[in-house]
């Protein structure tokens, strides 16, 4: 039966919805519903009698059934592709020899030696691609198990792959795959419980991305992807999501990226998955993320085991979603590009700093790793210094109770000052936290472990590097830059050094002042 089925025609792909007379013309017609609604005429409707629907009013045609393609089997399409095909091989006009992929074998008893040599190779073939190959169907029973028995991946992305019981059909026959991509087959899922069987018991990684597929039916489907760690499901129309029970309870990493999500608290249904470590949501439509199980400075019970957090492309506009994400007991990794809330800050290494500061147990930002962490923490609590002493900050800790409007806005505040002291008096003077001016530091560098060194002044502008800084040292010390250690103590951080660990920023990136004390180490 043709109805539903996808075709090919010429390059374009489609569905057949029709199948039949069209009068006044003679013959069968079928009407399809193409991928690409620019190539279509109507949505269905024809001289006034409605034959099929389309999604889109000009999604629909009538072609004639010799012009659809309607693909061929698995593994015709590894033979083709991998270069196996007898007919094609068959050099025509040479009796005694046999092309097959760039070798020339002479031939005795040409059927048996060749079918051999395929089986050979088809059996050695891992891991393979039938990318846009037009596989329709799975071909005769246990043929594929018999001939290409130690297929692991699979990559099945493109093809004419109208059902998911064509793919448990192929499927069921590779006794050990790991990997399957089934991308961009538009295709009908379960729409009830199937019975569970072993048929992917060993699968750990499946794509369905643009497949049509909801998140219902992932969750019907996923009893039978027991050991799956993996889930790509980019750009599938999935709005809403449902707690998974007792099933994707293995999944590690799950992309829902390309999917408008209704809002932030579908996030919750699969909050509980306890071995999720990485989750993908680009461009999903969210406005804002929270965790209302904890208050601030307490960890959730969502996502315990969530390393990476994928956010690029979407539209968060607050900081307080940033805020909730020092939350998550084990997020080392954001990627949080393009959101609105980046837009309140114009220079791009303040915009870092303060995610830094936000987010305490944060070790990669944006893909780069995050070395300055202290310097940002510290500048942090100068920046918003004023700020908190207006809201009832104090430095007197039984008077410091800044108030409820302004803890919400700077969850951290209290702990930062509890790791380096409440900001003095002087540090806050005419502060002006996101305009660096280039002034001169008067500094004095001090060899503690070297009393033979008399500590020297010297005048630098904050905007020289680290790098630079011990360049000048070596004219000083004669040590190479590569074996100086260097760190800095103010007065006002009592006791406490801050390490100056990344040789390409600059002085004022570690919030050094005037008359504080660089520390040379060797």
């Amino acid at each position: 039966d043709a109805l539903g089925r996808r075709i090919l025609c010429g390059t374009e792909y489609a569905t057949v919805r029709y199948v039949g007379s069209v009068p006044p013309a003679a013959g069968i017609w079928l009407g399809v519903e193409w991928d690409d609604p620019q190539r279509g005429k109507h949505d269905g409707t024809y001289e006034g009698t409605q034959y099929f629907k389309c999604r889109h009013p000009k999604g629909g045609s009538f072609i004639r059934p010799n012009k659809a393609n309607f693909g061929v089997d698995f593994l015709t399409a590894i033979k083709d592709r991998y270069g196996l095909n007898y007919e094609q091989d068959v050099q025509h006009g040479t009796e005694n020899t046999l092309v097959f992929g760039k070798k020339i074998v002479e031939f005795v008893g040409m059927d048996s030696i060749a079918e051999q040599q395929r089986q050979v190779q088809l059996n050695q073939l891992v891991d393979i691609s039938v990318r846009e190959c037009a596989v329709s169907h799975a071909g005769q029973e246990e043929e594929i198990s018999r001939t290409c028995a130690n297929i692991r991946h699979i990559n099945l992305s493109k093809n004419l792959i109208s059902s998911w019981e064509t793919v448990v059909a192929i499927a069921s026959q590779v006794q050990n795959l790991e990997t399957l991509n089934i991308s961009e087959n538009k295709m009908k899922f379960p729409s009830t419980p199937t019975s569970v069987s072993s048929v992917f018991s060993k699968l750990k990684i499946l794509a369905l991305n643009q497949t049509d597929i909801t998140w219902k039916e992932v969750l019907l489907c996923a009893p039978g992807w027991p050991a799956l760690e993996e889930l790509y499901l980019t750009s599938n129309n999935i709005t809403v999501l449902e707690r998974p029970d007792n099933v994707l309870q293995t999944l590690k990493l799950l992309d829902l990226s390309e999917n408008q999500l209704q809002d932030g608290s579908q996030l919750h249904a699969i909050a509980h998955l306890p071995r999720l470590e990485q989750l993908i949501l680009r461009n999903t439509g969210l406005t804002s993320i929270y965790f209302p199980d904890v208050g601030f400075g307490c960890k959730s019970k969502m996502f315990p085991s969530l390393k990476r957090l994928a956010i690029q492309d979407n539209k968060i506009s607050q900081w307080s979603s940033i805020n909730e994400l020092d939350k998550l007991p084990s997020l080392r990794s954001l990627q949080c590009h393009n959101n609105p809330f980046m837009d309140t800050e114009k220079n791009p290494e303040t915009l870092r700093q303060l995610i830094i500061a936000k987010i305490s147990q944060l070790e990669v930002l944006n893909k780069s790793e995050i070395k300055e962490r202290k310097g940002a923490e510290l500048d942090y609590r100068k920046i918003f210094g004023k700020d908190w002493l207006a809201a009832g900050g104090n430095w007197n800790p039984e008077k410091n109770k800044p108030s409820e409007e302004f803890l919400a806005a700077h969850p951290r505040y209290l702990s930062l000052c509890l790791k380096y002291g409440t900001p003095e008096e002087g540090e806050l003077k005419g502060q002006q936290p996101l305009i660096l001016k280039n002034q001169l530091l008067t500094l004095t560098i001090k060899c503690p472990e070297r009393p033979e060194q008399k500590p020297v002044e010297k005048k630098l502008p904050e905007s020289m590097t680290i790098q630079r800084v011990k360049g000048l040292l070596y004219r000083l010390l004669k040590i190479p830059g590569s074996e100086l250690k260097l760190s800095y103590e103010s007065s006002k951080l009592e006791g406490k050094e801050v390490e100056l660990d990344n040789d390409l920023k600059p002085l004022q990136f570690y919030s050094i002042e005037n008359g504080d004390c660089v520390l040379v180490r060797w």
